[in-house]
């Protein structure tokens, strides 16, 4: 921490910065036009303080060197597709430097992933103005493109008969028969991602991080919270600008398609224990899109739609807006059938209810996956013809085929 940092805060140069950065990230709807209908632009506001909310909890409260935590993502913070069956807990750091013990116990949840992770952030980011930069300044600072250096199963990891647990997280690996979770010099934080079948039915897990060379929590410094507020306001326009390239660079380019690509997953701090498809949909309030796919033989599957900001649709909270394996209903032949409209057509399998929107992003996430992702079949057709004919409707319609695998 230096003294050119220290004096950006106390002179309020550092919380110019972070409010100028803020205010230009806001105004990055402007570059969508029509695109963006009046209930996207309501939701993008909102999907701005959540941004901001987002770092302010991680990077004001949750990245003392010497006091390091693992607590819960923000409340309705769904960042890149989030499943609602998922739970994040993070650590903040801000180097690597340090080794930790992460101990706990499971409660009944059958499965969680420990990733270690870096991402583009320069040892000066207190000293500098970073709002005149704007997204070009994200070549060098980016605290949303995240890259998993290690990660860690559940699987690997000794529980006693209580499912009580301990982890060293360390540069170098422990002695003896211990779970280590690797992680180098520029490591910025960790994330656990805890994964419910039915969340209603499993008792959470608890866990805590501890330093191994016990340092002594101290007062914050001038220079830490000139580095939290640089962090704070470029994480939420590195947000902003990921949710815009992706939208208007990459998925909107082919709606109604579900991508599979591992580089794209795993730049956003993904880890590899997954298969995870991405696309954008789109249709008019009377049409329905109907997809039907039969799921790898896999831990957990799920299918979600979401706005075009790669949030949960609001939904999420009474059980709508997605489908997973645990409450899914299936045909007789082991498939999947899925019914996007905005009213259940009534024709059975799976409705989903897009919940007002036109358009949005989706995701078919699949978790231990034996083999390869499926293929999914797509029609988009009028509501009406669903509830005259039922499914022969779907015999005169024009059948898509998508889930295509690029890497």
């Amino acid at each position: 921490m230096t003294e050119a940092a220290a004096d950006r805060l106390l002179s309020g140069e550092a919380w110019d910065d972070f409010c100028e950065t803020v205010r230009r990230a806001g105004h990055m709807i402007d570059r969508f036009g029509d695109d963006a209908d009046t209930l996207d632009r309501a939701e993008w506001y909102r999907f701005m303080t959540r941004l901001m909310r987002n770092g302010f909890e991680r990077f004001m409260e949750n990245c003392e060197a010497e006091r390091p935590r693992l607590r819960d993502a923000p409340w309705r913070q769904g960042i890149n597709f989030q499943s609602p069956d998922q739970d994040h807990l993070l650590a903040e750091f801000i180097d690597g430097s340090a080794d930790y013990r992460i101990t706990g116990n499971r409660g009944t949840i059958p499965y969680f992933v420990m990733a270690a992770w870096e991402a583009k952030q320069p040892a000066d980011i207190g000293e500098r103005d970073w709002a005149k930069r704007g997204t070009e300044g994200l070549a060098e600072f980016d605290p949303a493109t995240l890259r998993t250096t290690g990660f860690l199963q559940s699987d690997t990891i000794h529980f006693d008969a209580n499912g009580d647990f301990e982890v060293i997280v360390s540069r170098t690996k422990p002695a003896g028969d211990v779970a280590w979770l690797p992680i180098t010099d520029k490591c910025i934080g960790l994330l656990v991602r805890t994964v419910y079948h039915e969340r209603g039915k499993t008792v959470a897990p608890a866990m805590r991080i501890e330093r191994l060379d016990g340092a002594d929590p101290r007062p914050i410094r001038p220079a830490d919270m000139s580095d939290a507020l640089a962090k704070s306001g470029q994480i939420v326009l590195a947000y902003a600008e990921l949710v815009r390239s992706w939208w208007q660079d990459n998925l909107a380019k082919r709606p109604n398609r579900v991508r599979f690509s591992r580089a794209v997953y795993l730049s956003n701090g993904g880890v590899p224990d997954r298969h995870h498809g991405f696309g954008t949909w789109e249709k008019k309030p009377d049409e329905a899109l109907v997809l039907r796919f039969t799921p790898t033989p896999c831990d957990y599957w799920i299918f979600q739609l979401c706005n075009i900001w790669q949030e949960n649709l609001d939904n999420y909270e009474d059980g709508q807006g997605y489908v997973q394996k645990y409450t899914a209903t299936y045909e007789a032949d082991g498939s999947v059938l899925l019914v996007v409209a905005d009213a259940d057509p009534g024709i059975g399998g799976n409705w989903i209810d897009p919940y007002g929107h036109a358009h949005g992003g989706w995701s078919l996430r699949l978790i231990k996956t034996e083999g390869e992702p499926p293929a999914v079949t797509l029609y988009r057709l009028p509501l009406a013809a669903l509830r005259q004919q039922g499914r022969a409707a779907l015999d005169t319609a024009e059948a898509v085929m998508t889930g295509e695998i690029t890497d």
